[in-house]
């Protein structure tokens, strides 16, 4: 064999072995490409998935802090209407009581107007009932138990039941004139209307006259 025909073999097989060798980079750079692409797709698949979890749990955090608002509110409620339900039996727990005891002052003071004699048992009897209801008075007192005797005063709807009216000179009409019976109230809530007689304008006077309400 001549020396060009082995320089020819050698120079075939080193370009045969140099495109072997690019061949094969060319293919690295092609796995390369494709594992970054995968690497690439994988990435934000993840981040999307993230994304989705990350919205549902703030979601549901929402959720939740709106139905924990929603039981403190109605706790507040329900502590508010508590509370006033107690106060409410606080001042007004002795509303029956009072009405019972009522009765006992009204005999003892028709007790009173009854005794007109000189007698002096009757004079001792009447002092007796003048002291025992003030007794009364003085616990009425206490438990803010107020009489209602509105003589002179302005009629009054909720607060005077009007048994009859009567045309009055001497008084303006609407006016209380006479109290039958007193009324009470407890706390300021009404437990008895007072039964009174209203003045009545007389006859051509225009005078305002009792709300037929009453």
């Amino acid at each position: 064999m001549s020396n060009d025909q082995q320089s020819s073999e050698s120079q075939s097989d080193s370009d045969l072995i140099e495109e072997v060798l690019e061949q094969a980079a060319e293919l690295d750079s092609e796995v390369e490409e494709n594992d970054v692409a995968i690497e690439s797709e994988t990435a934000e698949v993840s981040i999307e998935d993230l994304q989705k979890q990350l919205a549902k749990a703030e979601q549901k955090a929402a959720d939740n802090l709106d139905k924990a608002l929603r039981v403190q509110a109605e706790m507040e409620n329900l502590k508010r209407r508590t509370q006033k339900d107690l106060d409410s039996a606080h001042k007004y727990g002795l509303e029956k009581f009072a009405k019972e005891l009522l009765s006992v002052i009204d005999s003892l003071e028709l007790g009173i107007q009854a005794a007109t004699s000189d007698v002096p048992e009757v004079v001792k009897l009447k002092e007796g009932s003048e002291l025992t209801i003030a007794q009364f008075e003085s616990v009425f007192a206490k438990f803010n138990i107020v009489a209602i005797n509105p003589v002179g005063e302005v009629f009054n709807p909720e607060f005077h039941q009007a048994m009859t009216m009567v045309p009055s000179p001497d008084a303006e009409p609407n006016s209380v004139i006479n109290v039958f019976q007193k009324g009470y109230v407890l706390n300021g809530r009404l437990i008895r209307p007072a039964m009174v007689v209203v003045a009545q304008a007389i006859a051509g006077d225009d005078s305002a006259k009792i709300d037929e309400q009453a």
